[in-house]
């Protein structure tokens, strides 16, 4: 019983977290096209969001770092995005929901970073496999996107909100279940590196690079993708279910990743996933055949769980233990949330003036990256980058 409980405990926060992350994701521009939002517009919140929350992630990341306490510092940010949500609610003009979203964006986007912490500290110490604890956040975003979906059809945009807000009102009690690190503040004291050496680290750097430009060429699917395909006839609710299609075949992914990171190993996983972004987007740009969506939304497994267990691996072997949280924060700071603040305001003006073919750079974004994990498969030798063992 023991292990099972363990297991809900930590993947109990991710549940909550995703279940919020479908509806947001799957259907937040929706919710911004009915505020009257342009297509320019949605790419600077987008990207005003993402710049926010690199500094947020680097300031947190590092205040979790120093005082040894992560899952105190994920309580208070997720009972700040409780009462934080509520803004957009009364949010009706471009200006209002730019100021909402740069608050909203500094307590948001540290949550996941530190959480993933926990978990890669937790699953190494325990001998639990991260990728199928994770699988349980990916089921309840397939949740959270079905259910908005339905809502959306339904009852309207409004309901984007309102599904969101049922799970992130879950998170506050779901962080206090978290274990706590008992010897979280003792390896503070004695961190045996800071920001300005994992800057400072060439393979940490084509790390952040190559996973970074995997997961930022998701950036026209994310701003766009539902409205590219609500445009081509398709409805709501089968919409609600490409979304949730992609992130089933990511939870089979999950299950299967000891095979294949023992298979593939870290640069290999992460190249698979590079290569899977590359003739997804590819045919995203000039398809928007059913039948096509649903071969094409398969490759998620691909170009969101394989670069996300890599980049994981990267940091659990690359990393000493007391130096997860800052890592983690750093790597969504900048090797994701600063590559997606540029490639999200360059999917806005893009798509303004391309429509569809935007898609078209987000292809070159992955190939970009694919650069990166080759260099990086040349030049790391699987040991910790920073720091002493």
């Amino acid at each position: 019983m023991a292990p099972l409980v363990t297991g809900i405990r930590l993947s109990g926060y991710g549940v909550a977290y995703f279940f919020a992350a479908g509806a947001f994701m799957s259907f937040w521009p929706v919710w911004l096209r009915d505020r009257g939002i342009s297509d320019a517009e949605i790419g600077t919140l987008f990207m005003s969001r993402q710049l926010v929350g690199i500094g947020a992630m680097l300031a947190i990341g590092w205040i979790a770092h120093r005082i040894g306490n992560v899952r105190g510092v994920i309580l208070v940010l997720a009972g700040s995005a409780t009462i934080l949500l509520t803004g957009y609610q009364f949010a009706t003009t471009f200006f209002a929901i730019l100021a909402v979203t740069l608050v909203w964006g500094g307590v948001w986007a540290p949550t996941l970073a530190l959480y993933d912490g926990i978990l890669v500290n937790e699953t190494r110490a325990r001998g639990i496999d991260y990728g199928r604890l994770r699988a349980w956040g990916s089921a309840a975003f397939i949740l959270g996107t079905v259910v908005c979906g339905a809502a959306v059809d339904r009852n309207g945009p409004a309901w984007i909100l309102y599904v969101s807000f049922a799970g992130i009102v879950l998170l506050v009690p779901l962080a206090l279940w978290l274990p706590a690190d008992a010897q979280g503040r003792e390896r503070a004291e004695r961190a045996p590196f800071g920001i300005t050496d994992l800057l400072a680290s060439r393979p940490f750097l084509l790390f952040m690079l190559a996973a970074g430009c995997c997961q930022a060429s998701h950036a026209v699917l994310y701003s766009f993708g539902t409205l590219t395909w609500r445009a081509a006839g398709i409805d709501d609710v089968t919409i609600s279910l490409l979304w949730g299609e992609s992130v089933a075949v990511e939870i089979v992914l999950m299950l299967a990743s000891p095979w294949l990171l023992k298979r593939l190993g870290v640069c290999g996983l992460i190249a698979f996933a590079l290569g899977c972004a590359m003739v997804r987007w590819l045919g995203m740009a000039f398809t928007t055949e059913l039948w096509a969506l649903v071969a094409l939304q398969a490759l998620h497994a691909g170009t969101f769980a394989a670069c996300h267990l890599g980049a994981m691996a990267f940091i659990q072997r690359a990393l000493p233990p007391s130096g997860v949280a800052l890592g983690q924060s750093v790597y969504y700071a900048l090797g994701t949330g600063a590559t997606q603040a540029v490639v999200f305001q360059l999917a806005g003006l893009l798509y303004a003036d391309y429509g569809q073919r935007a898609f078209l750079g987000m292809f070159v974004v992955a190939a970009l990256g694919m650069i990166a994990i080759i260099l990086l498969a040349r030049t790391w030798n699987g040991t910790f980058v920073v720091g002493t063992r």
